[in-house]
């Protein structure tokens, strides 16, 4: 009997059962789409921040500030230590290689730039920063390309781009108008023609500098192998407070959990075991920035999320106190043939069970599909919804089915009823 009175009171009332259910639905793809990527757009804002640069920086352990004022490095050339080249393919080997997306190392030196000829601008003073390009390196068995074209990809250059073995080099654009240097043109450097092959703009101390390829500037400045500084950009987890804790102070197992997990901290502890005599630390303001955007944009989901869940909720609420009433003739010649208030609820609770099951996994379907759409709308890559997440769909399409129907349950079940088989409210 009570299977049949379930079944009756959804062939009966199939327009409010199905506005429901439809409520139910779109509270819960919205909740399922939210949630799917909140837990997937960690690593994809990462991968989306990182063309904003490198976000962690190698130097020697011993070295001293620059300082550089306009486009000159006042560092006297000897001072300082420096880094080994040829450990630089090592960085593809730490545990997290895969999440270093690119390095370019640098080399900075002092040279002189222009020409001594009559009507000519007089050579002077600049800086020379020697960097890769776009060079193949190979750790192991593994070959893999970086340098400034992937690590700071906001580098625009009016030409061409330099090749690592040539002696090619960028002009930045306020050094170019100053000495009237275009693409293509020649530029002494220390008395040694080298041709333009294009001019740089960044926004930064490089428009004022000329960028050559590491081998050229190694030469300049007399140290062959030798890199003063790396420019890593990796993918990494937003820092918490467990990241900010000293590894030296964790326990053996705390360690493990810390080494293992991808923060910008655990990735610059293990730069420094690969790079020996270095110094890493995060880019404060990139990692930092890395970290709010995540904030706001998962606050943002969250808020979206309780605003349809809120609105589902209203929605299951009004059509079940609607059904209610229209059914208060049925649940008066209930009572009145002896049924009582426990009965009463689990009949119009099963069915709001019936009806949250049947629009969460709905929802969770349409859910799933607008979190790929939405994943490859904001970053070019589907967002996969787990199915572990089902459960936690089908739970909060109940509660929200639950909260929605409990007045609207709780007043047919106390209907008088004599005044309910009367007609009367």
């Amino acid at each position: 009997m009570f299977v049949r009175l379930v079944y009756e009171s959804f062939r009966r009332q199939k327009r409010r059962k199905m506005l429901v259910a439809i409520a139910v639905t779109l509270g819960a793809a919205v909740s399922t789409a939210m949630i799917g990527i909140a837990t997937g757009i960690g690593d994809k804002i990462s991968h989306e921040l990182r063309t904003y640069g490198a976000n962690l920086i190698v130097t020697p352990e011993e070295d001293d500030f620059d300082v550089q004022i306009g486009s000159v490095n006042l560092k006297p050339a000897g001072s300082g230590a420096y880094l080994d080249e040829a450990a630089l393919p090592k960085i593809k080997g730490i545990f997290w290689g895969n999440n270093i997306t690119a390095f370019a190392p640098e080399l900075p030196v002092n040279v002189l730039a222009g020409e001594s000829r009559a009507g000519e601008p007089a050579p002077h003073e600049v800086t020379l920063v020697r960097t890769y390009f776009s060079k193949t390196l190979k750790y192991g068995t593994r070959e893999f390309t970086t340098g400034a074209r992937t690590a700071f990809p906001w580098w625009k250059v009016a030409g061409s781009w330099p090749a690592d073995d040539s002696d090619d080099v960028l002009v930045g654009e306020k050094l170019a108008a100053g000495s009237a240097i275009q693409s293509g043109q020649q530029i002494e450097i220390n008395g040694k023609a080298h041709r333009v092959a294009g001019v740089l703009s960044t926004g930064g101390a490089e428009d004022d500098q000329v960028i050559a390829p590491l081998s050229l500037a190694q030469a300049f400045a007399g140290k062959p192998g030798a890199v003063r500084k790396i420019f890593v950009s990796a993918v990494t987890k937003p820092e918490d407070a467990f990241a900010r804790r000293n590894p030296d102070s964790l326990s053996p197992a705390d360690r493990d959990r810390w080494y293992c997990s991808s923060y910008p901290q655990s990735i610059a502890y293990q730069l420094t075991e690969v790079m020996p005599h270095s110094h890493a630390e995060q880019i404060r303001q990139v990692a930092q920035n890395e970290g709010n955007v995540l904030s706001r944009v998962k606050g943002l989901m969250l808020l979206i999320t309780l605003a349809a869940l809120f609105t589902s909720g209203l929605a299951v609420s009004a059509a079940m106190a609607t059904a209610m009433f229209e059914r208060r003739t049925e649940v008066g010649l209930m009572k009145a043939l002896g049924a009582g208030q426990l009965a009463l609820s689990a009949i119009f609770i099963s069915e709001a069970v019936l009806l949250a099951c049947s629009g969460g996994l709905v929802g969770f379907a349409a859910g799933g599909w607008l979190a790929q759409v939405l994943g490859r709308t904001i970053f070019g890559s589907a967002i996969t919804v787990e199915p572990v997440l089902l459960p936690v769909i089908l739970g909060i399409a109940i509660a929200v089915t639950f909260l929605g129907s409990a007045a609207a349950i709780r007043r047919a079940v106390k209907y008088d009823p004599v005044r309910a088989l009367r007609g009367e409210a």
